[in-house]
């Protein structure tokens, strides 16, 4: 391969093309553990859609591929160089172009940090509802990479259900906008909806319309409810979704977790509780409401259910469920996973978790947005192990925790994305002809395969 790196230096303004190698090492790998990252060339860092769209012109010309980046919070290796790559970082294009409440939308560029576009919107009574556990460091870009979810998701949807409209740099270097500013919109091909979760392989979104949605008007109440087993936790979920009673947050954590965050934070959760359950409701009738759900913990054999009863309560029992990732990070090495399956079976897939963790003897801390079936096992090992050499009954623990959410209807991943961890699976799920499709699309749209080559496909 051969290029001129004089030639995307002159192209861009002074300082935007980073080689020096102790900064160019620290945009190298996203939170993916798991994977061995490659050595770039250099790192740009673009400032707005025009240095985004002359970096994919030289990079065409050149036959340079591109791995675009946001906050480096994803965990399934999305974000991770290749060798000799252009990493292109967005996260310093972090303007709010527009906020809207008229209308109810927002403008965004894809370096806005995700809690940041929240906290606008709220000055204004509305709310950005997608909230990944990474909102405070991960970008807008990047949750639209992945279709990231998040606790919220339950009530208000994914963010594919929150974009109406995307700026997008193709392979080319072209820019092309999809959708619309309006509520409805019919006319083409759903294109948005294309890119959202594309991981970067198809274009570089640069900036999108976003919708907001009215900020509930009181603050939530909150039930956490402590059980015996995953399991009987799992079953109460089933009977809460079953009562139509739609809660705004519901999430469950299991025993390992929960031993990590108290060995961490000493919250004096006792030998008996094995699973603990935490539920909202953001409703003008929260407090009728919650009490529903926590008589139905009860009658499923809750050890221990309570109601908030302060704004300020919510927000610590909810502090508990985010410091869930962490906590798990200090017993060692981590392969975290995000598998999802139909709401009914989110029992079965508990009992399949705890089997394969039997069985292979690997220790698994499972958490899980319960409300949409969407379970993140958390696969722990010796951290001395070196980087990227997950050992052999971890990676045949996690082949049969796919195999088994497939096996109930389910898939391989519900918001982080398919990287470079899930490739060898994804065409178990999507078949050969989904696949060829899938080829298509991406011969189309980026027929050299500069764009992030090697992810998802």
């Amino acid at each position: 391969m051969t290029d001129d790196l004089d030639a995307l230096v002159t192209a861009l303004p002074d300082g935007r093309v980073i080689t020096d190698p102790d900064i160019v090492e620290a945009y190298r790998r996203d939170q993916t553990w798991a994977v061995a990252p490659g050595k770039p060339r250099c790192v740009v860092s673009a400032r707005g859609t025009g240095e985004v769209a002359a970096t994919m012109r030289w990079a065409s010309e050149h036959g340079v591929p591109v791995v675009p980046r946001g906050g480096g919070t994803g965990l399934a290796g999305g974000a991770a160089a290749g060798d000799g790559c252009v990493i292109l970082s967005l996260a310093r294009m972090n303007q709010i172009l527009e906020l809207d409440p008229a209308n109810e939308l927002a403008v965004a560029e894809a370096g806005v940090l995700n809690a940041d576009l929240d906290r606008a919107a709220a000055a204004h009574g509305l709310m950005y509802a997608p909230d990944p556990s990474s909102y405070e460091i991960s970008t807008i870009g990047g949750n639209l990479a992945t279709n990231a979810g998040g606790l919220r998701c339950v009530k208000y949807g994914v963010t594919r259900d929150a974009v109406l409209g995307l700026e997008v740099v193709l392979a080319d270097g072209r820019i092309l906008r999809t959708g619309r500013r309006t509520v409805k919109g019919v006319a083409g091909y759903d294109l948005t909806s294309l890119f959202v979760g594309s991981e970067g392989t198809l274009g570089v979104i640069t900036s999108a319309t976003l919708r907001l949605r009215p900020r509930p008007a009181k603050p939530p109440v909150t039930v956490a409810a402590s059980f015996r087993s995953f399991g009987a936790a799992a079953r109460a979920v089933t009977a809460i979704l079953q009562a139509r009673l739609q809660p705004s947050l519901l999430e469950l954590i299991d025993r390992v977790t929960l031993r990590a965050i108290d060995d961490w934070k000493q919250l004096g959760f006792g030998d008996e509780v094995q699973a603990l359950l935490i539920a909202q409701d953001d409703t003008d009738d929260a407090a009728r409401r919650a009490q529903v759900m926590r008589d139905t913990c009860a009658e499923h054999g809750a050890l221990l259910a309570d109601l908030s009863t302060t704004e300020a309560e919510s927000r610590q029992l909810l502090d508990i469920r985010r410091l869930a990732h962490p906590a798990v990070e200090r017993l060692g090495a981590t392969l975290v996973e995000d598998v999802c399956v139909p709401r009914s079976r989110l029992p079965d897939m508990v009992e399949r978790i705890e089997q394969a963790a039997g069985r292979h003897g690997v220790v698994i801390a499972t958490v899980a947005h319960a409300g949409d079936g969407n379970l993140h096992p958390v696969f722990v090992f010796d951290r001395g192990t070196a980087e990227a050499d997950v050992p052999d009954n971890v990676w045949a623990a996690a082949d049969e925790v796919f195999r088994a959410a497939l096996d109930l209807g389910g898939t391989l991943t519900g918001e982080h994305g398919v990287g470079l961890i899930k490739r060898r699976w994804l065409a178990i799920e999507l078949g050969d002809d989904s696949m060829a499709v899938h080829r298509a699309v991406k011969n189309a749209l980026d027929p050299a395969g500069l764009l992030n080559p090697g992810k998802v496909l």
